[in-house]
């Protein structure tokens, strides 16, 4: 059996945990300490894996660090990797999601706050700014949501580079089909309920908390929202609630397993006034019809009244497994698809980022 490696970004410092053949996974010494690592990302295309790190030096601003020998050793790139070009105004505040291209070699995508799309094509070592979407007139009418005005997702197709989609909190979902030159909103049939009767569908402004995409089938989307958890089946023409079965549908991650496109995981929280899990019982629930139905899965997680919340990127289905992280520092894995669980670790600082891989 191939060797894991599950990379977890915390508020102060990046935990990497390894597996080999099979076995438990054994958490290392932490890197970055004292430093929040709001995204993480493990790049397997190359002859050696990458992996890439989202830091924030606190006065010093973000930045994105990567390594070539599995955290031995980190490097930076000489100038700032992501920054906003002088006539923008603008300034970096975090780097929310790096997303290596499954159809490009050498493209890393990154999404920020202020809520930007940036591209690498050196393997994620420096950005520049995709500026069709900067300049998309929507953007100035974007609110930040309460985590800030970040773009949290980016979906590159497996196979056509010019097809991306991203989701930026609270702009709604955007793709676009010719390389990042032009975008159009794409969030019919998501509602906002918190806007007047007979405007609940807006064109855009739809408080997005997570995308998932499986690669065997990308026009299917599974998305997360502040009041409802959705699908699509035409990568975000229209999008059909899938929510109504579950006990709540306001949660923040969202994920699909790795080889069955009809399965995707939630992690439901009370409410948007109460952000900790239903009846406070640490539960991940699986769809195995792409929606149609739910079950909780628990066994092996907390017995005892949970009130740790799980963020938006907290979660991930690997060929590794299924992990989560939480905000109080502890860590889960299933190998089995959820249906039995096992802490990785615990007393960690809050959870930010979670990723896995075989490598």
């Amino acid at each position: 059996m191939r060797d894991a490696l599950l990379a977890v970004g915390t508020r102060k410092g990046l935990f990497l945990a390894r597996s080999t053949g099979g076995g438990p996974f054994e958490v290392e010494p932490v890197h970055f300490s004292t430093i929040g690592v709001p995204s993480v990302a493990i790049d397997t295309r190359g002859a050696a894996p990458r992996l890439l790190a989202g830091i924030e030096y606190g006065h010093f601003g973000p930045s994105v660090m990567w390594s070539d020998d599995l955290g031995a050793t980190w490097q930076e790139a000489d100038r700032p990797p992501v920054a906003f070009p002088e006539e923008t105004g603008a300034a970096l505040t975090r780097v929310w999601q790096l997303t290596p291209s499954p159809s490009e070699p050498d493209v890393v995508w990154a999404g920020t706050e202020p809520g930007a799309l940036f591209r690498s094509e050196d393997r994620g070592a420096t950005y520049s700014l995709v500026e069709g979407l900067w300049n998309h007139p929507h953007r100035a009418q974007w609110q930040p949501g309460g985590g800030g005005l970040c773009m949290h997702t980016v979906l590159p197709h497996p196979t056509d580079p010019k097809t991306i989609g991203v989701a930026v909190s609270t702009g709604g979902f955007y793709r676009s089909t010719d390389a990042g030159a032009s975008w159009e909103a794409a969030n019919r049939g998501i509602r906002a309920p918190f806007l007047p009767e007979g405007s609940q569908y807006p064109e855009f402004g739809q408080c997005v908390h997570k995308v998932a995409v499986h690669p065997s089938r990308p026009e299917r989307l599974f998305l997360q929202h502040h009041f409802g958890v959705y699908r699509s089946d035409d990568f975000g023409g229209c999008w059909t609630s899938i929510g109504d079965s579950l006990p709540s549908d306001f949660g923040f991650p969202i994920a699909v397993h790795p080889d069955r496109p009809d399965t995707v995981y939630v992690f439901p929280l009370q409410a948007d006034m109460d952000r900790t899990p239903v009846d406070h019982r640490c539960r991940v629930f699986r769809s195995d019809d792409a929606g149609g139905s739910w079950q909780a899965l628990s066994r092996g997680l907390p017995e005892d009244p949970v009130h740790a919340s799980v963020l938006r990127d907290a979660m991930t289905a690997s060929s590794a497994g299924v992990f989560f992280g939480t905000r109080d520092g502890e860590v889960y894995g299933s190998r089995d698809d959820g249906e039995t669980w096992s802490l990785i670790a615990r007393h960690l600082p809050d959870v930010l980022s979670v990723r896995a891989a075989l490598l």
